[in-house]
């Protein structure tokens, strides 16, 4: 999709190739910090522009800079703009590519909920007044999609009390533009970060999603019998997660590093070294914390338990290298010189041990040596 841009009111990160350009609306006392940020997270196709004293003033600045279209700008004026807060950041990729669809159908598009409590409206001495029929009405979310044209010109002719008091972009391309939004049912997850225990709720929200893929980087020297059924015993105790297998090439790279885009955890055979250079190197974890387990197999009927900890004292040693580089790295080791029955315990307990690494994340474990 071509000439897609993305107007934020204050930051917000958004991995979509056809979005081309980002602007961001920031107070000038926090223009040097949120450079930082760009400049530290390696964010590309941002440029930032001085917020307004009100939403709608910021909105209008981001506008403008995207209709310049200069010849020595690197913004060019869009054919749709994205409008969309930080306070809401966990819009997903297909909400914005159904409002954009509405938007340049209709001209404008916006996200929409139903309401969860009812609206009531008081009077002047502070009783009720009249209540809305909550089953009729809708509550206007963000993100919402406009032709430029359309919500550039609206802003253009808006009155200094629209700018001062409105809120609603939907409304001001209805008055100003004669233009109808298209309202689009939106997801649950355009709830709005609001207060602290918000924050409590999105660190959760995202442990949850990036805990859903698990890479098992494999040995080619490894037994391939107990990998086997570790992956099996995986798979029984996390049936709601998407687990991939491969080797770690010793030459080109294009596998790996789709995976390194893609996943934050990662189970490894014996190439734990190899496959944190790469981490390193991939930047992953720059924004989410990665968890990395190294998984031993181990007989220790033959190598004493003392003995094989000691050999892998180098986990203990690396990771706390590899937690200023946000890389989590726990130990593992699986005795499998036992029984049948005692082996599916011990793989099924090693299993349940490396879930809740992945699902907890804790910096506290960092360097530790399991044993099941």
């Amino acid at each position: 999709m071509s000439s897609i841009h993305l107007l934020s009111i204050f930051y917000k990160t958004v991995r979509v190739y056809w979005i081309k350009d980002i602007v961001v609306a920031v107070t000038r006392e926090n223009m040097g910090v949120m450079r930082d940020i760009i400049h530290k997270y390696q964010h590309e196709r941002i440029s930032l522009v001085e917020a307004g004293e009100t939403r709608h003033r910021s909105i209008f600045n981001g506008l403008k800079a995207l209709a310049k279209d200069q010849p020595d700008s690197q913004l060019s004026k869009p054919e749709v703009v994205i409008i969309h807060d930080a306070v809401r950041p966990f819009v997903e990729e297909d909400v914005l590519f159904n409002i954009v669809t509405a938007a340049k159908e209709h001209g404008a598009a916006g996200a929409i909920r139903p309401l969860v409590s009812t609206v009531i409206s008081p009077s002047a001495d502070g009783c009720l007044d009249h209540s809305l029929e909550r089953a009729r009405h809708r509550a206007s979310e963000m993100p919402q999609a406009f032709q430029f044209n359309v919500i550039f010109e609206a802003y253009q002719q808006c009155s200094d009390h629209d700018l001062e008091f409105g809120t609603e972009c939907l409304h001001l391309a209805l008055k100003y533009s004669h233009t109808k939004a298209k309202l689009v049912e939106g997801s649950p997850d355009l709830w709005k970060v609001t207060y602290k225990r918000d924050l409590y709720a999105a660190e959760s929200i995202i442990k949850e999603r990036i805990s859903h893929e698990i890479c098992v980087v494999m040995d080619p020297k490894e037994d391939e019998e107990p990998v086997e059924s570790l992956l099996k015993a995986l798979k029984n105790e996390l049936n709601d997660v998407k687990i991939e297998s491969g080797e770690l090439c010793q030459a080109g790279r294009d596998i790996q590093q789709s995976r390194l885009a893609e996943c934050y955890n990662f189970v490894c055979m014996n190439e734990t070294w190899k496959l944190l250079n790469m981490l390193e190197e991939s930047n992953l974890s720059i924004l989410y914390p990665v968890v990395v387990i190294s998984v031993n197999f181990s007989d220790l009927k033959l190598v004493p338990l003392s003995q094989k900890m000691e050999s892998l004292m180098w986990i203990r040693q690396s990771a706390k290298e590899m937690k200023k580089r946000n890389i989590l790295l726990y130990g593992l080791i699986i005795d499998y010189s036992q029984g049948e029955q005692k082996l599916r315990d011990s793989l099924r307990e090693g299993a349940i041990i490396i879930a809740a690494l992945i699902k907890e994340r804790s910096s506290g474990l960092v360097g530790q040596l399991m044993v099941a």
